[in-house]
This record gives C-alpha cells, sequence and structure tokens, in this order.
C-alpha cells in the first residue's frame, strides 16, 4: 500500500459579518418571559382560594374580596419578581434594537421596583416589631410577637385619633413656613419686584427694528432668528432645531437692550426683563427661587399670549461668570489699551491727540461703562438691619452660583411635561402595570394613560453683556441656551452718520444739516459718541435755539449742544496769552503733521480748551476707513504726527515745554512695539544730491551709516526711556532693539521739524485762528489745512544746517 494520505484541517469558515440571531441576551430574555409566564400562572391558581379566604372566611363583601383578591395575586407575584431579580441575572438589551422589546423591558423594570419598595417597607415594619416584641418581652415578660404588633397598630391608630395630636401634625409645619415668609418673604418679594413683565398693549416701547441704527450685521442676524422663531413649527418639521436663546455682546450704549426692545415690539409677544444684579440676594437658595419665578412668570404670560414669550436678562455677566472663579474676588475688565489715557483717550498720558479707530472707540466706550447694579437698596437696607453685608449670599458666599446652576436647568426644561401631569400619568401607569393582569392594550385600544406631552409654550431667552465671551461660563454660551452670539460694534463714523439720520429728522432743524456734506461732517466731530448721545446732542441743539428765541436749530447749536454733552471733558479758564499761543502751535503741529503724513485719516477736531485730563488741547482725527493691520511705514507715520508738537515748539520758541512729555511717551511705546514686537526695522535713509536725486557716488554706506548714527544718538536723546525700560517691560534693554528705536525717533524728527519749519507761516497762521475760536470743528479744520498749501520738504541730511539742536 502507498503512504497513507494525512487527513488536512478543514479550513476556518470565514467570520460572519452578521450577528447570530440567538445570542446569549436574546436566550436571557426568552427565559425570563418563560419564568414569569411561570410565575403568573401560580399566582392565578393560588386565587380561588385567597377570594374564598375573604369572602367566607372573613366574610366580606364578594366586590371587596375580589379587589382583595387582586391585590393579593398582584402582591405575590411582585414578590416572586423581585425574589427572582434578588438571585437571577438581569436581562440586557444592549444587542436588541425593537421598540417591543424596550417597552417590554421598561413596563418590567417599573413593576420591579414598585414592589421592591413595598417589599422594603414590610421588611422594615416587620424588624420595627420585632424590636418592639423584644424590648415589650425583657421589661413586661414573655409576649408573643402578634401581640406587641397589635400593640403597635393599636397606639399608632390611638396618636392619630386624637384630634390634638392632628392638630400639632398640621400647625407645626405651618408655623415653620409661617416663619420662613416672615424672615425670607421680604427679600423675595424685593428680588420679584425686579422682574418686569410686559404684555402686548401695555407698554409702548416706541422702538421698531428700524429705529435700531449702526447695527447693520446684528439687525440682519436678529431678523433671521425672530423669523426663525415664527415659523418654528415648519422649520422644525423640516429637520431643523430652533434657537432658544441669543446673546448680545458689545460695549454699553451701543443699542443692546433697544434691540431688544425692538424685538418685543415687532415680535408683538409677552417680554420679561430683568437685570442680572437681580439674582443677588442675601440669603443662599433666595436667588433659585427668583429664577424659578421668572420661569412661572413666562410661562403664565406664554400661555395666554399664544404661547411664546420673551426673557431679556441685562448684564447677565452678573450671573453667568464662569462657576470656577465665583466666590475668588476674580475681576473680569473690559478692554484695556496701555497707550490709551484719560477720558478723551489720548494717545498720551494726560495729553492732547486723538485718532478715532475701533481701538480707540472699544476703549471710550469701556470707560463710559456704568458701575455693575448691586443688590436693590432695600435687600441692601435689610443687610444694615441686621448688621452685615454678605454680597454672595450668607454662609459662604456662593456668588450667584445657585442662580446660574438653576437658570441653566430652567432653560434646559422650558420644553419638558408639566410636573404634576407627569407625577400623575407616571403613578397611575406604574400601579396599572403593577397588578400584573391588567393587560397594556385590548385591540387597538391603550388601557393606559398617554404620556404627558411637552410644554407647547416657547420661552426665548435674550442676554447681554459686556465682558468676553470667555469670561461667561461655557454651559450658558452653548449651544440649546445662549448659543447665537450677536456682536454689537461701537459706531462707525457711518453708522454715526445714520443714526443722526434717525434722530435729526424727529427735531426741527435747519436745512442746512441735511445736505450729505453737512450729514458727513457731524458724523465726523461726533467721534466716539453712543446712539444715546446723538440723541441727546440733537434735543439739547434745539433747547440752545429756543433758548434764543429761534424755532430750529442750525450747525452752531449743535456744536453747542456737543460742548454741553461733553461738560467736564473740556472747561473754560483764562489763560496768560503767551502760553495759550505756545498750546496753539503745539496742537497745529499734530493737526498739520497728522494733514500731511497719516493718509488714512482726517482731522475732526482743534481745540485748545483745556480738559479735566491735564492737557490743555485736543487734536482728534478720524480714520477714513476701519483698518485692522498697519504697515511699517503707516507706523512711521503715527509717531512723525505725535513728535510734530514738539518740533513745532522748538521752530518757534528753540525749546520745547514739558506738556510734551506725554508725547515722548507715546513714541516710546510705538517704536518698542516696531522694533521689540512687530520686527520692524527703521525706514530707508535716502541721501539726496540736489532736488530728489539720489546719490551713486562711491562711499554711499558708509555715508549712510554715518547719517544713521546721527538718527540714533538724536533719538535716544528724545526716548522717554522711563517709559520704555519700566512702564513698557523693559523692551528697550536690548542694545540692538534700542538703537533701531531711537534711530526710528530720532527720523521723525527730524521729518517733523523741517515741516514745522518749511510751514512755519500755516503753522502761525493756524494758531491765530485756533487762539481766536478755541475749538475749530469738521470740514472747517480741513479747508483750513487745505487752505495752507502745506509741503514735504526733501532735505539732504549730510548738510550740517540740516539737524536741529537739542
Amino acid at each position: 500500500m502507498g503512504v497513507a494520505e494525512e487527513k488536512m484541517p478543514a479550513a476556518a469558515p470565514p467570520p460572519s459579518t452578521t450577528i447570530a440571531p440567538d445570542r446569549p441576551g436574546a436566550d436571557l430574555r426568552r427565559q425570563w418571559r418563560t419564568l414569569g409566564r411561570a410565575m403568573l400562572v401560580v399566582a392565578l391558581l393560588t386565587s380561588p382560594g385567597v377570594f374564598v379566604y375573604f369572602a367566607v372566611a372573613r366574610d366580606l363583601h364578594p366586590v371587596r374580596a375580589l379587589l382583595y383578591t387582586v391585590l393579593a395575586v398582584a402582591a405575590v407575584r411582585g414578590v416572586m419578581e423581585v425574589v427572582a431579580r434578588r438571585f437571577l441575572p438581569t436581562p440586557i438589551l444592549f444587542d436588541d434594537d425593537s421598540d417591543r422589546a424596550r417597552r417590554k423591558d421598561a413596563t418590567d423594570r417599573r413593576r420591579w421596583w414598585t414592589w421592591r419598595w413595598w417589599v422594603r417597607l414590610v421588611w422594615r415594619a416587620l424588624i420595627l416589631i420585632t424590636i418592639v416584641w423584644l424590648l415589650r418581652t425583657v421589661l413586661l415578660g414573655a409576649e408573643s410577637w402578634l401581640d406587641s404588633a397589635t400593640w403597635l397598630k393599636d397606639t399608632l391608630t390611638g396618636f392619630w385619633d386624637n384630634p390634638q395630636n392632628r392638630q400639632y401634625l398640621f400647625v407645626l409645619p405651618m408655623l415653620f413656613l409661617v416663619n420662613f415668609l416672615i424672615l425670607f418673604g421680604p427679600l423675595a418679594a424685593m428680588g420679584i419686584a425686579q422682574i418686569k413683565s410686559f404684555e402686548p398693549g401695555d407698554a409702548n416701547w416706541g422702538v421698531k427694528l428700524d429705529d435700531v441704527r449702526g447695527q447693520k450685521e446684528a439687525k440682519e442676524e436678529i431678523r433671521r432668528i425672530v423669523a426663525l422663531w415664527q415659523s418654528g413649527e415648519r422649520f422644525e418639521k423640516a429637520g431643523g432645531k430652533r434657537e432658544r436663546g441669543i446673546l448680545f455682546m458689545g460695549r454699553p450704549g451701543t443699542g443692546k437692550t433697544m434691540l431688544a426692545k425692538a424685538i418685543a415690539t415687532s415680535f408683538n409677544c409677552p417680554f420679561v426683563s430683568i437685570p442680572g444684579s437681580g439674582f443677588a440676594q442675601t440669603f443662599i437658595g433666595m436667588d433659585a427661587v427668583i429664577v424659578r419665578f421668572l420661569a412661572f412668570r413666562a410661562r403664565k404670560l406664554a400661555r395666554k399670549w399664544g404661547g411664546q414669550c420673551i426673557v431679556f436678562i441685562d448684564e447677565i455677566d452678573a450671573v453667568g461668570m464662569r462657576r470656577s472663579s465665583l466666590g475668588t474676588g476674580a475681576q473680569v475688565e473690559g478692554v484695556r489699551q496701555p497707550h490709551l489715557h484719560g477720558p478723551d483717550g489720548t494717545l498720551v498720558p494726560g495729553g492732547d491727540m486723538v485718532i478715532e479707530n475701533a481701538e480707540w472707540r472699544d476703549w471710550i466706550f469701556d470707560r463710559r461703562a456704568p458701575e455693575r447694579r448691586g443688590p436693590s437698596r432695600a435687600v441692601q437696607a435689610f443687610n444694615g438691619t441686621l448688621g452685615f453685608v454678605v454680597p454672595g449670599g450668607m454662609g459662604g458666599g456662593m456668588g450667584g452660583g445657585l442662580a446660574l446652576n438653576q437658570l441653566l436647568v430652567v432653560m434646559d426644561g422650558m420644553g419638558e411635561p408639566p410636573y404634576f401631569r407627569k407625577l400623575v400619568v407616571g403613578r397611575v401607569n406604574t400601579l396599572l402595570d403593577a397588578l400584573w393582569i391588567v393587560p397594556q392594550r385590548i385591540g387597538g385600544v391603550s388601557l393606559r394613560l398617554p404620556p404627558a406631552r411637552p410644554r407647547t409654550e416657547q420661552i426665548y431667552f435674550i442676554g447681554a453683556c459686556n465682558v468676553p465671551l470667555e469670561a461667561l461660563d461655557p454651559a450658558l454660551v452653548r449651544p440649546g441656551r445662549l448659543g447665537r452670539h450677536v456682536l454689537f460694534r461701537t459706531p462707525t463714523k457711518e453708522d454715526r452718520r445714520d443714526i443722526f439720520d434717525l434722530y435729526i429728522t424727529k427735531v426741527a432743524h435747519e436745512p442746512d444739516l441735511d445736505t450729505p456734506k453737512r450729514r458727513d461732517e457731524i458724523a465726523r466731530v461726533t467721534s466716539g459718541y453712543s446712539p444715546a448721545m446723538i440723541e441727546q446732542v440733537c434735543s439739547m441743539a434745539l433747547t440752545v435755539a429756543h433758548h434764543d428765541g429761534r424755532k430750529r436749530f442750525g450747525w452752531g447749536d449743535l456744536l453747542d449742544a456737543m460742548g454741553t454733552v461733553e461738560a467736564g471733558q473740556a472747561i473754560d479758564l483764562e489763560k496768560m496769552p503767551d502760553e495759550e499761543r505756545a498750546v496753539a502751535i503745539h496742537e497745529a503741529g499734530h493737526a498739520i503733521a497728522s494733514h500731511l503724513f497719516v493718509e488714512n485719516s482726517e482731522a475732526s477736531r482743534l481745540s485748545i480748551r483745556p480738559r479735566t485730563s491735564g492737557s490743555h488741547g485736543l487734536s482728534v482725527t478720524v480714520e477714513k476707513a476701519e483698518r485692522f493691520i498697519e504697515f511699517r511705514d503707516e507706523c512711521y507715520s503715527s509717531i512723525i504726527a505725535t513728535i510734530a508738537a514738539m518740533a513745532a515748539e522748538y521752530v518757534f520758541y528753540g525749546q520745547n515745554t514739558q506738556g510734551v512729555g506725554g508725547d515722548l511717551w507715546s513714541v516710546t511705546y510705538r517704536a518698542e512695539q516696531m522694533v521689540g514686537q512687530w520686527g520692524m526695522t527703521p525706514p530707508t535713509v535716502l541721501l539726496v544730491d540736489g532736488p530728489g536725486r539720489l546719490r551713486t557716488l562711491d562711499g554711499e554706506r558708509e555715508r549712510r551709516e554715518a547719517v544713521e548714527k546721527r538718527f540714533e544718538a538724536l533719538g535716544r536723546s528724545i526716548l522717554g526711556r522711563g517709559a520704555g525700560e519700566q512702564m513698557l517691560g523693559g523692551g528697550l534693554r536690548d542694545p540692538i532693539k534700542l538703537a533701531n528705536a531711537g534711530r526710528i525717533v530720532g527720523m521723525a524728527f527730524c521729518a517733523a521739524y523741517h515741516v514745522m519749519r518749511v510751514n512755519r507761516e500755516a503753522v502761525d497762521r493756524i494758531a491765530d485762528v485756533l487762539v481766536e475760536r478755541r475749538e475749530i470743528y469738521g470740514d472747517e479744520l480741513i479747508e483750513l489745512l487745505d487752505e495752507q498749501g502745506l509741503v514735504i520738504p526733501a532735505i539732504d541730511y549730510e548738510l550740517e544746517a540740516s539737524w536741529p539742536t537739542l
């Protein structure tokens, strides 16, 4: 025979990509269903004997005996279920996605935990009776266990049958409630009083979406959101999710509250408002009560007025700060710019030069921010009578944490079913399930109460704050709560023009103010004005005209009103003529250099009226277009405009005043930023041979280096070293950075000096007009600068006469 053929192992079957229908979980569920049916059969088989016992032995009415029998059968089945689940593994549904199986499992679990509760109750009662039996046996001698149970039952029944005891059980909780209301009721009432609700027709806000000017992007975003609110049902049917909240972010005075009122007016629905400080209460827990009452009032108004209501929380940062920082005393401040100073936001400390840009507007609006409103006066008075003040809550200072937590719960729970309806439905269905013998359905008819539906009213939240988004709790500003963020910017020149178009038409004025040129001028000279300030200026200008017996106001009245609105920023003081002229020359130097070198700006105001900041004058320019980046030449031009006032003083007086101290601080800071932060080098030095022709002789590099050394020496003598090394973090301690910064400042001073020298007569004329007028605005100032024929000379820096002497 040949070699026996070796059996080869059969190839392993490929792994199945489907789950076998007979899984361990499914098998366990089948076994449980079989066990459950068996336990129910056992209970039903014993039911006739139970019925006979109640009907014959206990002589009960057949209906009553039948009811007791049903309860007994259900109890036996329930106890068997509890015991079975105690010792047998519970089936899981992880591998079964059928709705029927899940509903069956939920029903079984409800039955289980219902009878488990009764089993535990009976078990604890048996333990109590046993303890009583043991004590009575020790104290009174031998006694049966049933006698102890009877004694305990008779004792409890006798206590309840005594009317005086029942009165105590009722009176004691009432006394506790009355004392609670006496102590906390006034505080709760004062907090609730800050919740203002307005129904359609109650109050005429007088504000429409068209009345909100200067926030075009924000208004367009709001239109989309409100349209979504009004047609939310169709949107949800299409698969979308309706927005529940909006967060208005922006500086104070940018129109957040006004737009909220416009939404309430246009939406024609109830409007509930509360300041963020309204949640601040003396005792812990009262802030959560205020939040719950706010939600209750909003739901009530929504049910009354078609199912929608708007809740507006102003200064929501008072309650919505990050919970990790609550109680730590940490303060979140607005934008702080180290190079803007005083109430005017000048570029120099206590100085006289303002450039309107987005950064300056944000800064000036932050300066005008109102102080955070604290608890109401009544709450403060109550604290005073107690002899203490607890800002964040009594007993640990929660700092609004409970209010924030409750507010988050309220925002998530607005669409939940009513509590009591859900409770009744759940208890009734659980009782029917626990009886085991009542089926869930008979044919197509359900024998259970339908689930409680979510509330149909829609509550929309609008929050307003003026702090960075990072300062707010992430849980508050996430999608689903205040997930839509609308940014309100500070009004630009075009925004202010739009705002004036609204308010100026409401008051009587001269036709001259309706021309496009004049409107543009008005928008330019009102740098940093908020919508409220613009409205006030228009009204006050009419007051000035009426005081003079005129029915309409004009350009001069508007300027007078601006001076009144800005009262406190500028004051009238008599000064020595020579001192006043020196200030005028100083400001004229700023204005001329800005007009010549800073291309993206136009003059707005020139003044020699003393300011409360300490400066004796002011030069304001406005960016023609919003800029977010700057090139080196633009940074260098701003340094020339700043140091030009010192150059003008040297041209006219051969020396400078102490008024240039702030200017030097500013140019030092700017130069340090250029060389230390932004990697900018000094501009290239151009050597000339004759008007405008570059030198091409040998040794040009050596000559250029020599000129640069002189620029560096000149600039280092001008730099505000104290500011550069101490206040600015020591960025100029590096020798190379210091040399480059000195070269930049030296070149800027030389350029400004020669402009002042060549245009000396123009500086003199502008100073004369300024001394006479004290303030020059808008187009008049631009025309005055244009009329002077200002020029920028070409300088040969290899000539000794080209170098100013300090």
